[in-house]
């Protein structure tokens, strides 16, 4: 997919959806916000939440009082809609209408989650131009807590095929660089009724 297209793609699914009706919406992300929590930062370190869309999480980091976040989207609407959902606390966040893909950040996170980017990179191309991404967003010893869907989940997502990952096979996608420091299942359930395997893990840049 062009990076056109996939903008088009992701605009197109925000602004014919309520937030809470896609697939993907959880009203609280309990294991993002778990392994977080087990990464034991600072609030004042720098986060960002690669492909945030309208996620939640934000929300629940500002309630915990995190002082130095990012949510990183291809979506202006999606970004558009946790700006009206958060109000006046919208301007605690850096909101970055950008593809991961070709993101160039102007400064460096401690931690990068991403449970919505990553498993819709079936292109090997694509995931060597994430991974030169992330490696260029993140401190050294800097974390990342990232969700995909796990083996047996769905074979497609919002209309697009999607890779599906053992917690050994993405570990050995991303390499050398970074070492597993905890890793989990979860069954999402999506609004529709479905249930959704997903695989987390949280990895250091070593």
């Amino acid at each position: 997919m062009s990076d056109i297209t996939r903008k088009q793609h992701w605009e197109h699914a925000y602004e014919t959806k309520a937030s809470d009706a896609v697939s993907w919406y959880q009203r609280r992300p309990d294991v993002s916000l778990t392994m977080i929590h087990d990464a034991g930062l600072p609030l004042e370190a720098p986060l960002i939440d690669v492909g945030g869309g309208a996620s939640t999480l934000i929300d629940a980091l500002l309630d915990e009082g995190h002082s130095d976040l990012s949510v990183l989207d291809i979506s202006s609407a999606a970004l558009s809609k946790a700006q009206e959902r958060l109000g006046p606390m919208a301007s605690h966040v850096d909101w970055i209408v950008a593809d991961v893909l070709d993101f160039t950040p102007s400064k460096r996170y401690a931690l990068w989650h991403d449970r919505a980017v990553f498993h819709f990179l079936v292109d090997a191309h694509d995931r060597a131009r994430y991974l030169e991404t992330l490696q260029r967003s993140l401190l050294p010893e800097g974390q990342m807590v990232i969700a995909t869907f796990a083996e047996d989940g769905p074979e497609h997502c919002s209309g697009l095929p999607v890779a599906r990952y053992s917690v050994a096979s993405l570990q050995a996608v991303l390499g050398a660089a970074f070492e597993l420091v905890e890793s989990t299942r979860e069954t999402h359930l999506t609004p529709g009724g479905a249930e959704q395997h997903f695989t987390y893990a949280r990895l250091r840049r070593v």
